[in-house]
């Protein structure tokens, strides 16, 4: 692939992570955990982690976070938080991808994005509150990142397939 495609290519899907998690932040979770979200971004994450690697996929994450928390309004703990979450979650898919693409599905590796992410963002806020009490919210963040990943890993096994039978990567 030319490096002008691939760049190309890579700026959609950083557009369409930032789409997904706009979009996600309009939608509102009634969960009595802070924090709790859908993960729609992680579909761009797992996709680039097929199609283009790690690299690429932890340079999508990241200039999706800085730009989310710009246009979110968040500031710079929603950057600590979302990329906490972000990178944990796109070491362990793709170290789970790379490793075993032949072992675990692609919803599995989405769960196990889904649950790293949320451990991510619990060991930041443990850090701030200097507390580890926020893990007394660490058994429904994993039933609801088994849940999440499962459906992000769903959608996403399906825009891989499309994908392939494009024949753009």
């Amino acid at each position: 692939m030319s490096g002008v495609k691939k760049i190309v290519l890579l700026g959609l899907l950083i557009s369409q992570a930032l789409v997904l998690s706009i979009i996600e932040s309009w939608i509102p979770i009634p969960m009595p955990v802070p924090g709790v979200k859908l993960g729609l971004a992680n579909i761009i994450t797992v996709t680039v982690i097929v199609f283009f690697g790690f690299r690429e996929a932890l340079t999508v994450m990241t200039i999706k976070c800085v730009l989310s928390s710009i246009f979110g309004g968040g500031g710079w703990m929603l950057f600590l938080f979302s990329f906490s979450g972000g990178l944990l979650s796109t070491v362990v898919m793709s170290g789970l991808y790379k490793a075993g693409r032949d072992k675990f599905s692609i919803i599995g590796i989405s769960i196990a994005g889904a649950i790293s992410h949320n451990i991510g963002q619990l060991l930041v806020a443990a850090f701030f509150m200097q507390d580890l009490a926020v893990a007394f919210f660490l058994p429904l963040l994993l039933v609801s990142g088994c849940i999440m990943g499962f459906f992000v890993g769903v959608i996403s096994s399906f825009l891989i397939n499309a994908l392939k039978n494009t024949k753009l990567y």
